[in-house]
């Protein structure tokens, strides 16, 4: 069956809002055997009609998100039901719950929010437990005088979009679809290897096999691996990603890596301190935007001056002079203090050049060493990463983040 996804919403196409929906859907939707075969976004205004005027007759199911709020520009449910001939009528059941909603939260009712209770006659609502705008199922051809595909029409903020989806649409979808028995999809999770050196590593063995679907997405010190095929294929597959990549692959469950670090550590009953200095707290945030870090997680030490890392956490000031703040012996105080302060079973710590300026032919923009202090050893090790800050600082933490889970899972 042909689907395609219609994003609405200005804010999309002036850059103030990523979409989320496209890689979500996909993801959702490929055990029931579909593919995403086209996307589109356009803004609030009559585009969205134009649009829709033109999918109506290359698609066979339809996602429209976005556009189902009370303000003027949220003109998605109007068009639709317009276009597809169909009356809207307020269904007092929405309308009921929406002042409930909105009394609970302390909200002041106006007259636009009612809109949100309009539903085109004939179409199926899609509860909405996470924000105001409920969703439609409108089944194919719902007018008999006006072809149509199945058409969802969907909330635009993610954090509603994705419970409902799973939630109310997914069942219905299985219901019109008709479901393969063995499509799989498997995802791999690879830390600090680049794109090139995996395909070398995997691609000839892996797409020797026939059926199968294989693809690579890279981002700063992370390689996702995805495969595609019946169930016979994929694992034959897996078996040779498995033993090509062995270690390098931290997440076949879409994890990130300091998911994975923080269940590493939390098995063990262990803990971790960090000290930072070029990375200036990311590792920090990155942790502690896991739900139950602090079981793990004591303490994060910013040291981005010498003199912070000497009066925060007493590193010699004869080693910072001898050897520089960016040298593999402060990497390595800098983990050691961080551990013994915090009284921590593990501490990383990081110190580099990002740029653009203070590098020299001996330590050019990029250099960074990442220290690491265990129960067993003090460790330090030297990397280079010519890039942009934010990358260069990306890069860093994705390396700091695997130098322990190797040494966890070792």
């Amino acid at each position: 069956m042909r689907v395609v996804v219609l994003n609405t919403g200005t804010e999309l196409l002036l850059g103030d809002v990523q979409d989320a929906h496209l890689a979500f859907i996909a993801r959702e939707i490929l055990p029931l055997g579909l593919r995403i075969n086209e996307r589109r976004t356009v803004p609030d205004s009559p585009a969205i009609r134009d649009s829709l005027s033109q999918l109506f007759g290359r698609s066979e199911i339809l996602f429209v998100t976005g556009g189902l709020g009370p303000t003027s520009d949220d003109i998605t449910r109007e068009i639709v039901a317009d276009l597809l001939g169909l009356e809207l009528r307020r269904n007092s059941e929405l309308l009921a719950s929406l002042r409930q909603r909105l009394a609970a939260r302390g909200i002041k009712w106006t007259s636009s929010i009612a809109r949100q209770a309009e539903v085109p006659v004939g179409a199926q609502v899609l509860p909405n437990e996470n924000g105001s705008a409920s969703g439609l199922y409108l089944k194919a051809n719902i007018n008999p005088l006006i072809p149509s595909p199945h058409v969802f029409v969907l909330p635009g903020p993610p954090r509603e979009l994705q419970p409902m989806f799973r939630e109310s649409l997914m069942p219905v979808l299985r219901s019109i679809v008709q479901v393969p028995g063995s499509i799989e999809r498997r995802l791999y999770k690879i830390a600090c290897l680049g794109e090139s050196t995996i395909e070398q590593a995997i691609g000839d063995k892996v797409l020797a096999i026939p059926g199968i679907e294989l693809g690579y997405c890279a981002r700063p010190g992370e390689v996702d691996i995805r495969i595609v095929g019946e169930a016979d294929v994929v694992s034959r597959a897996d078996l040779i990603i498995k033993k090509e990549l062995g270690l390098s692959i931290f997440s076949a469950n879409d994890e990130t890596l300091e998911e994975v670090l923080l269940k590493l550590l939390n098995d063990r009953k262990e803990t971790l301190a960090i000290a930072e200095s070029c990375t200036g707290g990311l590792l920090a945030n990155r942790i502690t935007n896991i739900p139950g870090a602090s079981s793990v997680f004591l303490a994060g030490y910013i040291c981005y001056s010498n003199e912070a890392k000497i009066n925060m956490l007493d590193v010699d000031p004869e080693l910072i002079q001898k050897h520089g703040a960016v040298s593999e012996p402060v990497a390595r105080a800098l983990a050691q203090h961080a551990r013994r302060r915090a009284r921590s079973t593990y501490a990383l710590a990081t110190t580099g050049i990002a740029g653009p300026s203070g590098g020299s032919p001996e330590k050019p923009v990029g250099t960074v060493y990442i220290g690491m202090a265990a129960p067993d050893e003090i460790v330090a090790k030297k990397l280079f990463f010519p890039s942009d800050r934010e990358t260069f600082k990306q890069l860093a933490a994705q390396a700091a983040f695997d130098l322990l889970r190797k040494k966890l899972i070792a």
